[in-house]
């Protein structure tokens, strides 16, 4: 079960630990069916700290058929499901590859949720309105889970995905 960091739940933001991958996959599924679309949801954390684990979840969240993968080679990844997911990991761009590749320009444009790992590395590349989750290791297969609104739309999906995750949490 999660806990609360005390003190860490205020408007616009929310910090919970996650105690193991199945965990951190349920909070994907919740992101998933929670987000105000369209979204882009900047995805942060050092290597193998869970984030495709909870983009697995966000495409089971927007029911996608297919399994999420690491975009790590591929680069970008879209995928099909009750909603549109763009899947974008950046980790192994440089700046002026951006342009090339024409990331900022179907993050911009995309329908659904667009959900961008490493994005940290290129924060000018996000719209004003985004999601930042940074997942970082806290030992014992603990994961700590940061959220962050930067925007109206932001703000709204937060809230949602808040409520529903304390929802399901309390037996309700």
């Amino acid at each position: 079960m999660s806990v609360y960091l005390a003190g860490m739940m205020e408007a616009g933001m929310w910090i919970l630990e996650s105690h193991s991958p199945e965990e951190t996959l349920r909070l994907g599924r919740i992101v998933g069916q929670q987000v105000n679309l369209p979204l882009v949801v900047a995805l942060l954390g050092d290597l193998g700290v869970g984030k495709t684990c909870l983009a697995k979840g966000v495409g089971e969240g927007l029911s996608v058929p297919e399994e999420i993968v690491s975009p790590t080679f591929i680069l970008v990844q879209e995928y099909e499901g009750a909603s549109s997911l763009l899947h974008a990991d950046v980790y192994r761009l440089h700046a002026h590859e951006l342009e090339a590749v024409g990331i900022e320009e179907q993050i911009e444009d995309w329908p659904g949720l667009a959900l961008v790992e490493w994005a940290d590395r290129f924060e000018d590349l996000l719209p004003h309105d985004h999601l930042r989750i940074e997942i970082s290791d806290v030992g014992r297969n603990k994961r700590r889970i940061e959220f962050e609104a930067r925007g109206v739309r932001s703000e709204q999906s937060l809230k949602s995905i808040r409520q529903e995750w304390e929802r399901r949490n309390s037996g309700g």
